[in-house]
């Protein structure tokens, strides 16, 4: 990440350390959104198109395009319109990954039912302990949080021993999310370079997010991925991202309108996103 070194008044310098000192941050931190706001740059933002509650309750019909996620960046993870294949996006390429096992770069006109996406801009870099299951590596991650009440951006790159990885298919007419991804493609791979993207979710926000990590993962060679459901793994660098700014973009369709979005669904999330118990292999 660039330094920026320069001189300052005296004034400007207490000031700005006062500030840091009134908001419990950092001085990198108070200057990063000083500028951010000066430049009208977007700054640990993590923008989100439509809730996990409407995913569970079906509504799968594109509710943006590719093109304008673009507008509020260039990482993150989300779905297609009819939940075709896993989208992944990573310096700022957006793909699809479909559930027959073909990647391939999503058109800006294709449509997005929900998504999460940041520009991503990490604060630190760090070589990971081995390990050897998706629940080693969470608690890995885990460790470097600090706090349940924010979220998190993620990026694993690296040679993976193991990565078991799922891909939603088409969704058949007034399917829910548990049933639409009870007939998902599961694929295992072996000894494969890649990268994961991924996010924390605090859980106080169940309901429009998902809670705690979700992490997709594409092959250097852009020839595979998914979304993660077991790895493993050794040398592998992460970069963390600490995201203190929300935004939530609800649909307007007469179908999200309509929706009953007042039930838990904690359940149906961790079965159809955590992969307990169902799928096929390849």
């Amino acid at each position: 990440m660039p330094t920026l070194t320069c001189e300052i008044s005296q004034s400007l310098w207490d000031a700005l350390r006062k500030a840091a000192d009134d908001s419990g941050h950092g001085v990198e931190h108070v200057v990063s959104h000083a500028l951010a706001d000066a430049l009208q740059v977007d700054h640990g933002t993590l923008f989100q198109v439509s809730t996990s509650g409407a995913l569970v309750e079906g509504l799968f019909s594109g509710v943006v395009s590719v093109e304008t996620l673009r507008e509020h960046g260039d990482f993150g993870l989300g779905a297609f319109a009819g939940l075709d294949g896993e989208m992944i996006a990573l310096d700022g390429a957006f793909y699809q990954i479909r559930s027959d096992g073909s990647v391939r770069l999503a058109r800006d006109d294709q449509q997005v039912p929900f998504a999460e996406v940041t520009h991503f801009a990490p604060r630190e870099t760090v070589a990971l302990a081995p390990f050897s299951s998706m629940d080693d590596l969470l608690a890995q991650l885990d460790g470097r949080r600090g706090t349940d009440n924010l979220f998190f951006a993620v990026r694993l790159d690296g040679r993976f021993a193991r990565v078991h990885d799922r891909v939603a298919s088409m969704a058949a007419e007034r399917e829910t999310l548990v049933e639409a991804t009870a007939h998902q493609a599961e694929f295992h791979a072996e000894d494969v370079s890649g990268t994961m993207v991924g996010f924390w979710t605090p859980a106080y926000v169940r309901g429009i997010g998902i809670p705690g990590w979700h992490l997709h993962f594409i092959s250097d060679d852009r020839q595979r991925g998914g979304h993660v459901l077991d790895c493993a793994g050794s040398e592998i660098t992460l970069a963390l991202e600490t995201i203190d700014d929300f935004r939530l973009s609800m649909p307007e369709t007469a179908a999200f309108l309509a929706a009953d979005l007042s039930g838990n669904n904690d359940a149906a999330l961790e079965k159809a996103e955590r992969g307990r118990g169902h799928g096929h292999g390849h």
